[in-house]
């Protein structure tokens, strides 16, 4: 509730058995919106990573990752996820100038302290880059220095593009459209698409709970039904 950012280490009796995890939240998240991004990532590991030594989840406000091999401090650039719309920002010299200097400031950031998050706005052009709060700012730089390479080369001039590596990202987006599949992120509007996938969840599970209801009424019916064949 007091920090979007911690990373923790639980010792067990021998090296197997400590556990070490992190949270962290988008950067421009408030503290109550983080706490419960976070608590609903950890319950959605609970089902995903049943019984497993280590597992990750990135959702749109918040990532959550624990392992039993330390992981705290070390960069890794291995690409976890990379999406990249259509190519339309191509035929407007203007807009891919500008796509490219918003990557440039979240490269860079501003020159002043080091920060894990920076956004960047030109004109409909928006970015934002985080790095996780473990890296130092030479690792920080580094790694997003990689991701907006590869992003540039792997979207070209498509009008939105997502690099996701496993310590850092960069993303950006041009005229606040994006095109929605089920695995996409919900850019700029916090958990929007998190509410959205917990909705879904939740009519999954009302909805199997019906039909439980439903058979639990049929075979009663049936039952009755045969006892009362009987009896005759």
């Amino acid at each position: 509730m007091f920090t979007t950012y911690n990373n923790f280490t639980n010792t067990g009796s021998t090296q197997q058995d400590t556990v070490y995890g992190l949270f962290q939240c988008r950067g421009d998240l408030q503290e109550n919106d983080c706490a419960q991004c976070v608590a609903r990532s950890v319950s959605q590991l609970g089902t995903l990573c049943v019984n497993s030594c280590g597992g990750a989840l990135q959702l749109e406000g918040c990532f959550v990752k624990y392992d039993n091999t330390t992981f705290l401090g070390v960069e890794d650039k291995t690409v976890v996820s990379k999406k990249c719309g259509a190519p339309t920002i191509g035929y407007d010299s203007d807009a891919l100038t500008r796509r490219d200097a918003v990557l440039a400031y979240l490269g860079t950031g501003d020159g002043g302290a080091y920060k894990t998050f920076r956004s960047s706005t030109s004109g409909d052009l928006q970015g934002v880059a985080q790095c996780v709060g473990d890296l130092s700012a030479g690792e920080c730089q580094d790694c997003l220095t990689d991701a907006i390479g590869m992003l540039k080369t792997e979207c070209g001039t498509a009008a939105w593009g997502d690099m996701f590596l496993a310590k850092c990202y960069v993303r950006y987006t041009g005229g606040g459209v994006r095109s929605h599949t089920g695995e996409d992120y919900n850019y700029g509007n916090g958990e929007g698409n998190d509410d959205h996938e917990w909705d879904r969840t939740l009519a999954i599970i009302i909805g199997g709970i019906a039909a439980v209801g439903l058979l639990i009424i049929f075979l009663s019916f049936l039952n009755k039904h045969f006892e009362k064949g009987k009896g005759i």
